[in-house]
């Protein structure tokens, strides 16, 4: 696996990610889960909504739709 998780609607660039939890916190519909050092997207639960690029404190987390539609 690529640093990004190449195939998916939702990456997280794992050299950038410092597991702080902002996404998992952000999100409305629980796609996010966090443990020790590992985040999972579970993207069948995505809504689209952005909240999780924007609460990023650092930018790990990032989407092609997200910055097509700005």
């Amino acid at each position: 696996m690529s640093e990004n998780e190449a195939g998916k609607e939702m990456s997280i660039m794992r050299s950038l990610c410092n597991y702080c939890g902002a996404c998992v916190g952000m999100c409305p519909t629980d796609a996010f889960s966090m443990e020790e050092a590992s985040v999972t997207i579970w993207e069948e639960k995505c809504i689209k909504c952005g909240f999780c690029i924007v609460g990023c404190p650092i930018g790990a987390v990032t989407s092609e739709w997200f910055h097509e539609e700005l």
